[in-house]
């Protein structure tokens, strides 16, 4: 099955990039104070809520930096309110800024699809408040697992707008086959390497 595929090759992976997620480990703990690993809750399959894991990119008062931007900043406000994301991100540590542009921040989300919270290729997991931006396509994003890569992260990830994501998602769930997935995932390796839209 699908589910039984993730979970081999995701124990595959995690067993290759072991060494690679001890040294990013230790550069966190070098480069900033704080937990090594981002923890939170994110809509999975059905709406159902789970723990989505990532490399701790963050300070830790990231918080009250972002609610003071969006206090005083106008242009942040905007930006934020788009897609959730800044560009040029003040709350991100030096050496989460290279996590983030290389996307190996993400390689934790490996333990949500080996416990199958997550699959390989899907929809990228939506925090609550992202769900009115979906509307009725809602149910498209929660009939399958959010993935680790998909559609959009191949076609341009944060240059990508919104709207356009969600059509990707769209297209993905009514359209998503075995070939498909393998595609994505091969796709995915040039476009990180390339750190294409990350940011």
């Amino acid at each position: 099955s699908a589910k039984l595929i993730d979970r081999v090759g995701s124990a595959l992976l995690l067993m290759i990039v072991a060494p690679l997620m001890l040294i990013i480990a230790l550069g966190i703990i070098i480069s900033s104070k704080g937990p090594v690993f981002f923890k939170q809750t994110r809509i999975g399959r059905g709406g159902r809520k789970f723990t989505c894991y990532k490399f701790r990119t963050m300070e830790i008062d990231a918080q009250q930096r972002l609610e003071y931007l969006l206090e005083n900043c106008a242009a942040t406000r905007f930006e934020w309110a788009k897609d959730q994301k800044l560009r040029n991100d003040p709350r991100v540590h030096p050496f989460g800024e290279f996590l983030r542009k290389s996307s190996l921040d993400e390689l934790p989300q490996l333990f949500n699809v080996l416990i199958g919270d997550m699959s390989l290729v899907g929809p990228r997991p939506i925090v609550e408040n992202e769900i009115v931006k979906y509307g009725r396509y809602f149910t498209h994003y929660c009939a399958v697992r959010p993935g680790i890569t998909g559609l959009w992260q191949v076609s341009g990830r944060n240059d990508v707008a919104y709207r356009r994501r969600i059509a990707f998602d769209v297209v993905y769930v009514r359209k998503g086959r075995v070939a498909d997935n393998v595609r994505i995932l091969l796709q995915t390796v040039p476009v990180v390497l390339a750190a294409k839209g990350s940011y």
